[in-house]
């Protein structure tokens, strides 16, 4: 009973580590296809749980039991034979610091057959329930072949076979549940991360992650020239009023694609409000965001946008173009600069592109 006990123990001790990692790390969750150096640390905090899960063992003569195998199998599981065999390696350099006699050598071929089997299931096309549960049953006929022959017990035995297969069982149920539960969560957390700074209805970057990113900009600003263009679409209103806010939107989803396309693959396109948009152009010369500028409205002018109804329409943008240090000294007026340019070019006349200060 008090074998049975330490093996619960050992299970809540493996389920606190497992939670302990992925609340520390949070990168996207071990798969197959990770990186080798995602694979490589995931293999090296394996292998240091099953070394602490052996440290709280059960010491029966020169046996040790514990679930130090539970975290090879989920190595290979989620990650394939990398992060296993490192974390095989681990558990066996661990026991035989524990102490050098049969039974760490027995323990580690165990090890060996346990992870070399795991490794082949999970690349199977078997189910995943059946990947597990065939990875577990191994390992519990293993171990049990490794007790009969190293105890005499058979008192103990008796006990200590169908106990250790109950605990080995759950616990390792129990861990692909808390793993596959804890990979959904941050997967979800970080789904909403993004979507947090995503606009919903142009798939642009949204006001919150302008934000962001032009602050980032601002620390490096000495380094680098900065340039903004303010974009905000002539007579939107009339758009809505005549044909309805649904296609509207339309238009400025298609806007937002033309943004895209007429900016560079480092270029920040963001969609502030309403129909107003920026596209903030890192390392970006004055004639270079200028001639970037052109193109957008150029290009808007001579797209036709078909609406939801079929009816193609016409629209028209202005732009304010603002840049560091060319036109702007102080880095912290690019903002206000693009958007007085914006002002001048819808005072001039729209469907035209004004430079700031100039």
């Amino acid at each position: 009973m008090i074998i049975v006990k330490q093996l619960f123990a050992n299970l809540a001790i493996l389920v606190a580590l497992l939670f302990l990692y992925t609340q520390i790390k949070k990168d996207p969750p071990l798969r197959m296809n990770s990186s080798i150096k995602k694979k490589l640390t995931t293999g090296v905090a394996g292998g240091l749980f099953s070394n602490i899960l052996m440290q709280y063992s059960i010491p029966i003569g020169t046996i040790i039991i514990d679930l130090r195998h539970i975290p090879i199998i989920l190595l290979a599981y989620f990650g394939g034979a990398v992060p296993a065999l490192i974390g095989m390696v681990l558990v066996i350099a661990g026991r035989f610091l524990i102490g050098i006699n049969i039974s760490s050598y027995a323990s580690s071929l165990l090890m060996i057959a346990i992870t070399l089997f795991a490794i082949i299931i999970a690349r199977t096309r078997l189910s995943q329930q059946r990947k597990k549960w065939c990875m577990l049953t191994f390992a519990n006929l293993l171990t049990t072949v490794l007790f009969l022959n190293l105890i005499e017990d058979q008192q103990l035995l008796f006990y200590l076979i169908p106990g250790f297969w109950i605990v080995s069982f759950l616990s390792g149920y129990v861990a692909f549940q808390v793993l596959h539960i804890l990979f959904k969560s941050q997967m979800m957390f970080d789904k909403y991360k993004a979507e947090s700074t995503i606009d919903p209805l142009t798939g642009l970057n949204n006001v919150r992650k302008f934000d962001e990113v032009f602050n980032s900009s601002m620390e490096n600003l000495d380094k680098k020239k900065l340039s903004l263009l303010y974009i905000d679409i002539d007579f939107f209103k009339k758009i809505n009023d005549t044909y309805g806010h649904s296609e509207g939107d339309v238009v400025l989803k298609d806007l937002g694609l033309i943004l895209r396309s007429c900016s560079r693959p480092t270029d920040i396109v963001s969609r502030n409000g309403g129909e107003e948009f920026t596209v903030l152009l890192v390392d970006c010369s004055l004639n270079q965001a200028q001639k970037i500028a052109e193109r957008i409205r150029s290009t808007v002018e001579q797209h036709a946008f078909v609406l939801n109804s079929g009816k193609e329409v016409n629209i028209t943008v202005s732009v304010g173009v603002s840049n560091f240090p060319e036109t702007t000294t102080n880095g912290n007026l690019i903002i206000k600069d693009a958007d007085k340019a914006l002002y001048e070019a819808k005072k001039t006349g729209r469907n035209k592109v004004c430079i700031a200060n100039q």
